[in-house]
């Protein structure tokens, strides 16, 4: 799996933002999303973001973020449809299960905010944790991959202190069939996992 970290991603503008933003406090066996996403024309949907912050947002890193997607998996550039930054709180005792993500995400990334120190994310060979590898946290460093169907397996948790604030920051498309052309992947898995697994998660804590 090819993974691409940059440290000192987002500018100060943003970096303090996303540090200061009035988020809730959570149970430490929880996990709460915040959803801000902005397409192709820039229509936006937020949750704890200003329609005019996700905008900038995407001006400043739609580019980079395309470049880098081109050097992981330049095949799913143009299927591209829109933009996700979700700020997402991990309870200081929540641990996600290792999962591969879902196939609208072209690239997946996410941004270490908050707290100065927590625990980053786990890769590793397959759904049973084998030859694990981790990216530590640092503040504002990203972490980027390009999915595909049952190989780039990963997961993360808080330290067990802290709730860990982080800004996943995806290139999403609608276009599934076509990724799974790319990948050389059963469409029909494909969609049934996509499909199915949120409901498994939510009463086992499991992915298939």
């Amino acid at each position: 799996m090819k993974i691409k970290v940059i440290d000192n991603f987002l500018n100060e503008k943003d970096f303090k933002m996303f540090q200061n933003l009035d988020l809730p406090e959570i149970s430490p066996d929880k996990i709460k999303i915040f959803h801000n996403k902005i397409d192709k024309d820039n229509n936006c949907f937020t949750e704890c973001v200003t329609n005019q912050m996700l905008k900038d947002l995407q001006d400043n890193y739609h580019q980079q973020a395309l470049k880098i997607l081109e050097e992981l998996c330049p095949e799913k550039i143009k299927l591209y449809n829109y933009s996700e930054f979700h700020v997402v709180l991990t309870g200081s005792k929540y641990k996600f299960p290792i999962h591969d993500d879902t196939p609208n995400k072209l690239l997946s990334g996410v941004i270490y905010i908050n707290p100065e120190k927590n625990k980053g994310t786990m890769f590793c060979d397959d759904k049973k944790g084998f030859n694990s590898k981790n990216v530590d946290w640092k503040q504002n460093r990203a972490v980027f991959f390009a999915r595909k169907e049952r190989e780039t397996w990963h997961s993360f948790e808080s330290d067990g202190i802290s709730t860990r604030v982080a800004v996943v920051y995806n290139l999403m498309t609608t276009d599934i069939e076509s990724v799974c052309k790319i990948e050389g992947k059963s469409f029909i898995l494909s969609l049934l996992r996509y499909k199915i697994n949120p409901f498994i998660y939510k009463f086992l804590k499991k992915v298939f």
